[in-house]
């Protein structure tokens, strides 16, 4: 499993199509072979993180390479970002739980 952790910042002015192009991005990322799960958060204070999960580092290259995604990166580095961090990295060990009652209620 590869996970990419996206870490940013918006600039003030962003907006002018980050939503779309982002909705975008996301539908394009959900439909490469190897997606596994794709998670975004935005804290208060402006500080964002997108998880994306592919199941091989082929996958998540293949998705690196594709021409959508490279269009939103040099539109995020021109127009809607101040600034981005991303990490690649493999996942050595996992370990999850889950309730009962948690699999009623996530539906």
């Amino acid at each position: 499993m590869i996970l990419t952790v996206f870490r940013s910042r918006l600039r003030p002015d962003a907006g002018d199509g980050y939503a779309e192009m982002a909705d975008a991005t996301e539908a394009a990322a959900r439909a490469m072979p190897g997606f596994v799960s794709f998670e975004s958060y935005a804290a208060p204070d402006g500080a964002r993180v997108s998880l994306v999960e592919f199941a091989t580092l082929e996958d998540q290259r293949a998705w690196a390479a594709h021409a959508l995604h490279r269009e939103a990166q040099a539109a995020g580095r021109d127009r809607w970002y101040e600034t981005y961090d991303v990490a690649v990295c493999e996942v050595l060990r996992r370990a999850t739980f889950e309730t009962p009652q948690a699999s009623r209620t996530s539906a």
